[in-house]
């Protein structure tokens, strides 16, 4: 019996649990942020590659959707920054301006493109001023099919299987221009053998979508968990901003909030420094209530996002003054103080890193 076939039939017959039953991990799981994206340009199929090699638990694809309906991994829709297709003189006049979420943005967008389309574009590194170009052009644009195929690979080869956290971006949006992601989701999950049994964590920005998504999520989901995330405090929520609401993320945050999102999620991912800020003297500082609160709510808190860079880093925690400069020791000692909170799990752009952090302890 080949590798893989071997794998997947050992998973059938572990126990099924229901998403209650899923507790926080012993040991804390580590993301690989976009794949290993402070080495390789973010979400390629490269980066996602380097950081199942280096120790990731999870990779994460950010989803948007194409003109033709197929869910690729960007960090955003707008793709400018992120690939070469401004020196594309096919695709000039696909520039123009749209307003999400209450925001204008110009550029080039990936529900203006086809897959086919798409997939004559290369990737750029989207932070150049950290990390540089040396990687520009040599990688395509991944599909989220290609990327499940991806951890299937590994996991044939290793046995080891590795979870995929994909988060739908921007679905108000996407929703109304008529490209609905969450069933195309569910039914790529449901089309491969792979994900339909391993670890599979959905991610969203807003609430409405997750909410529908748990009302989907039955017996043939029992691998599914959906985790809420959690932006800056003062900010709203897409679905929010699009219905008039008022909710804000500081709303998500007190006691009753979070008692409302276990009604549908089983994880928060809040910013790190939403769970331990920067004090003013460059150091870490005292814990808010917040890890507190979620898990008296019954809540996993897995938060993003560790770099290893000095320009992310607090103050007190860098080598020198110079923002490129990677402060593994930093680093290290950063992402060790949250695991010393109680996280469950946590996103990183460096997987190698973050499996030293959680194995050195």
């Amino acid at each position: 019996m080949p590798l893989h076939r071997l794998f997947l039939l050992l998973m059938t017959l572990l126990p099924t649990l229901p998403a209650a039953a899923f507790d926080t991990p012993e040991t804390p799981l580590v993301i690989g942020h976009r794949g290993a994206s402070a080495l390789l340009p973010e979400h390629t199929l490269a980066a996602y590659a380097r950081a199942i090699a280096d120790g990731a638990d999870y990779i994460e694809p950010d989803l948007v959707a194409t003109r033709d309906g197929v869910l690729v991994a960007r960090h955003e829709n707008e793709i400018g920054d992120t690939t070469d297709v401004a020196q594309r003189p096919e695709f000039a006049s696909r520039k123009r301006k749209q307003v999400i979420d209450g925001e204008t943005f110009e550029g080039w967008f990936t529900e203006d493109f086809t897959l086919a389309e798409l997939k004559t574009l290369r990737a750029r590194e989207r932070l150049p001023e950290l990390r540089g170009r040396a990687h520009d052009g040599r990688y395509g644009i991944a599909t989220l099919e290609e990327i499940i195929a991806l951890a299937e690979e590994h996991a044939a080869r290793t046995g080891r299987s590795i979870g995929l956290i994909p988060e739908i971006k921007h679905p108000s949006h996407f929703q109304r221009i008529g490209l609905p992601m969450e069933q195309r989701l569910l039914d790529t999950l449901a089309a491969h053998a792979y994900a339909r049994e391993a670890p599979v964590v959905i991610q969203s920005f807003e609430q409405a979508n997750l909410r529908a998504l748990r009302k989907h999520l039955g017996a043939a989901h029992r691998n599914i968990r959906l985790l809420q995330l959690l932006g800056p405090p003062d900010e709203q929520p897409g679905d929010a901003l699009a219905a008039g609401k008022p909710t804000r993320y500081a709303d998500l945050m007190t006691p009753a909030g979070l008692q409302e999102i276990a009604a549908y999620a089983e994880i928060i991912g809040p910013w790190t420094r939403l769970l331990m800020p920067v004090a003013e003297d460059g150091t870490l500082g005292t814990p808010t209530a917040l890890m507190a609160d979620a898990r008296a709510s019954g809540l996993q808190v897995w938060p993003y996002t560790f770099r290893p860079e000095n320009q992310f880093l607090p103050a007190a925690m860098r080598e020198s003054d110079d923002p490129r400069t990677r402060s593994e020791a930093g680093a290290l000692e950063e992402i060790r103080a949250y695991l010393a909170l109680g996280i469950g799990g946590f996103f990183t752009d460096d997987p190698a890193l973050g499996r030293r952090a959680v194995d050195d302890r």
